[in-house]
């Protein structure tokens, strides 16, 4: 995935300054929703604690592990051995589903993905939701609306996704054209960040 540059500061102008905040409000409503980290509810109940950031060095496995809205992740990872990988330096960028996400898989797939004649499917599963680097919402915003609406972000996997917006919403669109939405964005961790997704994306 390209480095994505921070995004350039917004200036008012006298000349047009009511056009300008109306502008600014726009932009600052979608950075809200990817910035806030007090504690929240997603449209499915969903409870994250928003507050839980890196200040004790806490790598992105450690705080998955914490929260148990990643129960199931964390047990997938585990699995397929990727606790050492999501434990070392990186940075990475994990579009991590929360467990509602799972839930939505055909009956039996979970199950049979932890078995270990199937560890080489989870781990492919589970690196397409891994990007090298650490890309926070503002720089995938950026690049979104810098490509004409849509951004293709590889992955460890080697498999592509799709960003765009739907509204104020990220979407993630796989190869299969299924389609994931972050619903809580930038939860900091010492190598690298999380995005919590509601729907598990398929190489």
């Amino acid at each position: 995935m390209t480095e994505i540059s921070k995004a350039a500061p917004i200036f008012v102008k006298n000349s047009v300054i009511m056009k300008k905040l109306i502008t600014l409000s726009t932009v600052l409503s979608v950075v809200f929703m990817f910035t806030s980290f007090t504690s929240d509810t997603t449209e499915n109940n969903i409870i994250i604690d928003k507050t839980e950031k890196s200040k004790d060095g806490k790598t992105i496995v450690a705080i998955a592990a914490g929260n148990q809205n990643f129960s199931t992740l964390i047990a997938a990872v585990k699995a397929a051995g990727l606790v050492k990988t999501l434990n070392s330096q990186g940075p990475f960028t994990v579009f991590a589903p929360v467990n509602d996400a799972f839930g939505k898989l055909p009956k039996g797939t979970i199950p049979s993905l932890l078995k270990t004649e199937n560890k080489r499917t989870l781990t492919a599963v589970l690196t397409y939701h891994v990007v090298k680097g650490k890309f926070i919402a503002a720089d995938v915003v950026k690049a979104i609306k810098a490509n004409n609406g849509k951004f293709t972000i590889t992955t460890v996997q080697g498999g592509k996704l799709v960003a765009s917006m739907s509204g104020a919403n990220v979407i993630l669109t796989d190869t299969k054209g299924n389609t994931s939405k972050i619903i809580l964005a930038d939860v900091d961790a010492s190598n690298g960040v999380i995005h919590a997704i509601d729907t598990v994306v398929m190489p």
